[in-house]
């Protein structure tokens, strides 16, 4: 069932920075759906892992998306157990702290615009942790670079996306 909801959504994300939004949507999503702010960073994560690899894009970037969503969302859901916690801590409703958590509503924005503009993306070639490691980051790519960078990639790697 995940791979076809996962299917579904990849075949929205045709650049990378549409699948780093699709990635911090459905960490909301779960986050809303399940309850529980582990599953809304374990589920995308296991659904998108592959999709990242296929692309040429560094392991990193899934985990900061996942952070960027699916950790910092989980206390704006009041049904979530990390919502739930808070607001009993608070003494408040979740409604009532959610205008005051700047972060928690902006992490999810810049991630994704990051994504788009090719900021801070880390492709496998330039993650000093990977096996393809072959050059330092550069810190921003246009979206023309990072298309042409995962095109290269799955010609180079026989990937079919």
């Amino acid at each position: 069932m995940m791979a076809c909801i996962a299917g579904k959504m990849l075949s929205k994300a045709k650049s990378t920075g549409s699948l780093i939004l699709v990635t911090l949507l459905s960490c909301l999503f779960v986050n809303i759906l399940c309850a529980d702010q582990y599953l809304g960073i374990a589920l995308p994560g296991k659904m998108f892992k592959d999709a990242y690899r296929e692309r040429g894009l560094a392991p990193r970037n899934l985990s900061r998306a996942l952070e960027d969503s699916g950790t910092v969302t989980g206390a704006l859901v009041p049904w979530n157990t990390c919502g739930a916690t808070m607001s009993t801590f608070l003494g408040v409703s979740t409604f009532a702290y959610a205008p005051f958590t700047f972060f928690n509503l902006l992490s999810p924005i810049v991630s994704a615009i990051y994504g788009f503009n090719g900021i801070s993306i880390m492709t496998l070639e330039e993650d000093p942790a990977s096996d393809q490691y072959v050059r330092p980051m550069k810190l921003k790519k246009s979206p023309k670079e990072l298309a042409e960078y995962v095109a290269n990639y799955q010609k180079k790697h026989k990937v079919n996306a």
